[in-house]
């Protein structure tokens, strides 16, 4: 056994009898594509049979884009039959199936589902953003910090690259978090972060990215401005005249719009790598959503686009009103601070 399938089978065996708990006779779906890493469903397959589930893997055509865009090529009815009536869905396709009608259906018709989105991952990446804490402790820290966020009217967000940016609190949207306890029914996805969906309208300031997706930022910059919670101009260099080629191409103006605000607090994640998925999550840094917003966090319809994209600051310094969450994306909160030290040292 090679150490990459070794690997492979202790992160798939973690996932199952940890984070999923599966138990005996519960049926695991895997939606796969050309672009899934083969063995890694391999390896999910064997964890889940290991565990007492009953796994299957519905491999699909790729899509372009992630989410609703993914229709025109997915056979909608029998995935969402399959979808509605599983214990578990384990989304590795590398366009994923995210904010799809298929996933919406799923996600509203199943109240048992318990659905994790992987994406196209690498291994490594897993490794870091999976198991690199106790699930406990990186519980209590985010339950203490949506406590904080629920008691705020306004979130302001600089950092040292440009950005400042600042939005209000709407408490009729949703308000979540993401530990790894994937035990019960549950919208899954990499652990470490605190999600917010900001008031309809609100947004306004200057993001200034050190990350975006569809965009290569080795070879410019690209920085939004926003106003009453959309993209009002894409300015910086000549990648930013692609990306705002690229948001026009849609034809819809609802991907110009904020859907989500994630605060990133996974221990295991401290640098930037290229792989958005963890890097949403990356310590002290925080992740804007933009584009398609489900009706679960953003009731009583959600925000439909074409589809949605993420963009990541680093470092960040973050105002919950005018209490300071981080300091350049270190926790800044007295009562925050020794548990930030302890999920710090175990994510070593």
């Amino acid at each position: 056994m090679t150490d990459i399938t070794a690997d492979m089978e202790r992160f798939s065996t973690f996932l199952m009898d940890k984070m999923f708990q599966l138990k005996e006779g519960e049926s695991v779906a895997i939606s796969a594509d050309s672009g899934s890493d083969k063995l890694l469903v391999e390896a999910l397959m064997k964890a889940a049979e290991q565990a007492g589930g009953k796994p299957f893997v519905l491999y699909v055509s790729q899509s372009e884009y992630d989410g609703q865009a993914g229709m025109r090529v997915w056979p909608a009815k029998p995935l969402t039959a399959a979808l509605s009536h599983v214990d578990v869905w384990i989304d590795i396709q590398s366009i994923v199936m995210l904010y799809s009608e298929i996933w919406e259906n799923a996600m509203a018709q199943n109240k048992k589902l318990r659905y994790l989105v992987l994406g196209d991952t690498g291994l490594p990446s897993l490794i870091r953003t999976f198991m690199s804490f106790d699930i406990p402790t990186l519980k209590s820290l985010l339950v203490k910090v949506q406590a904080m966020v629920l008691d705020t009217k306004k979130v302001r967000i600089t950092s040292q690259n440009g950005t400042d940016v600042s939005y209000d609190i709407d408490l009729a949207y949703a308000f979540d978090y993401d530990d790894g306890d994937y035990s019960e029914p549950t919208f899954g996805t990499a652990p470490g972060y605190v999600n917010i969906v900001p008031k309809l309208g609100s947004m306004n300031g200057t993001i200034v990215f050190d990350e975006l997706m569809f965009a290569n930022l080795k070879n410019g910059s690209v920085v939004f401005e926003m106003k009453n919670g959309a993209i009002v101009s894409v300015s910086g260099s000549k990648e930013a005249d692609k990306y705002s080629e690229f948001l026009h191409s849609f034809d819809d103006p609802n991907m110009f719009k904020i859907s989500h605000n994630m605060l990133g607090l996974n221990p295991g994640v401290r640098e930037l790598t290229g792989d958005i998925v963890e890097d949403e999550r990356i310590w002290g840094g925080v992740d804007f959503g933009f584009g398609h917003t489900s009706p679960m966090d953003m009731p009583p319809h959600g925000q439909v686009a074409k589809s949605h994209f993420d963009g990541v600051v680093e470092k960040a310094t973050v105002f919950l009103d005018k209490k300071m969450l981080f300091s350049n994306g270190e926790l800044s909160i007295s009562e925050l601070i020794p548990l930030g030290q302890k999920l710090l040292k175990e994510g070593i």
